[in-house]
């Protein structure tokens, strides 16, 4: 059974920063793609950040590039969002997604949901 575990949100000030975890089990991160999105009351979930590591590529959303960083730990099979600069426009709830083998480029890629984890960005 694969399950993912999001950890790390909370409430910060503009300009602050804040790294969100997601521990996988019962799937190989570095052999999977892995993404963050984020969703606010009453809108789409929004793709943040994907990445295919089997293959080594990253994408992000244009509202988040060159704040924010996917990136996994191989010994504790988590994945891991740097998110830098944060903006009120940021506040939403992040879930980390998974699929075993293909690429992720929509919420229609995904196979395996986290339960979400609310970030707050104070002005």
């Amino acid at each position: 059974q694969v399950q993912l575990v999001e950890s790390g949100g909370g409430t910060v000030q503009a300009g602050g920063s804040l790294k969100l975890s997601c521990l996988v089990s019962g799937l190989t991160l570095r052999m999977s793609s892995m993404a963050w999105f984020r969703q606010a009351p009453g809108k789409e979930r929004e793709l943040v950040a994907s990445s295919r590591w089997l293959v080594g590529t990253t994408a992000y959303g244009d509202s988040v590039k060159s704040r924010f960083l996917i990136f996994r730990e191989n010994e504790k099979n988590t994945g891991w969002l740097q998110m830098n600069n944060l903006n009120p426009e940021d506040t939403d709830v992040y879930y980390c997604a998974a699929h075993p083998t293909r690429e992720i480029r929509s919420r229609e890629d995904i196979q395996f949901w986290g339960q979400g984890t609310q970030v707050t960005v104070s002005s």
